[in-house]
């Protein structure tokens, strides 16, 4: 057998084997895999299991998230096989995912975010914020909107002054002309 040094317990079959019968992983302390390369060859290729409570129906696909076995149709199309996970494990996990993805924030912290806004609607006061608002520039969250309000910010390219000259237009002052003496108006420009 190897000496102790240059030797590593596999974890599947439990044998001492040199470091050469394992793969490399850099992210291991020891640099190497924790299953020797025959352990992991036989998993891989195995048989699949004859009958037993292990055996999923032709159609049918066990879901890695709830574990459930349920028919194709519960699962999204990937590449030409289907997701890992079912369409309801998905929709239940995504959001919370999206958030932690997308701009490093949980749940939590995005609901303490609406409550440090001082009520929860911050410019609609109508709707639900339940959308990230962030700078497309530095990607700063400023804060939680309705979904109509993000888009309006969105859709004015984050950009005061357009929004300004928006609020102007609604308001009148952009169009109108001001009365500056009797009978003389002056244009806005």
């Amino acid at each position: 057998m190897a000496s102790e040094e240059g030797a590593k317990r596999c974890v599947r079959c439990g044998e001492r084997k040199p470091h050469a019968a394992f793969d490399r992983k850099r992210s291991n302390l020891d640099g190497l895999q924790r299953h020797c390369r025959d352990c992991r060859t036989n998993y891989h290729c195995r048989a699949p299991e004859p009958l037993g409570p292990a055996r999923v129906p032709e159609g049918h696909k066990r879901c890695r998230g709830c574990g459930e076995v349920k028919p194709h149709s519960e699962w999204h199309r990937k590449g030409d096989g289907f997701a890992g996970r079912c369409k309801a494990r998905r929709a239940a996990v995504q959001p919370a995912h999206h958030l932690r993805r997308k701009y490093g924030l949980t749940e939590v912290e995005r609901d303490a975010m609406v409550a440090s806004q001082h009520g929860p609607r911050a410019i609609c006061l109508s709707a639900p914020p339940v959308h990230v608002d962030h700078c497309h520039k530095t990607g700063r969250v400023r804060g939680v909107l309705c979904f109509n309000c993000n888009s309006a910010i969105g859709l004015l390219r984050d950009d005061p002054e357009t929004i300004n000259r928006a609020a102007d237009y609604l308001e009148g002052n952009a169009w109108k002309p001001t009365l500056v003496a009797p009978g003389v108006y002056q244009l806005p420009s």
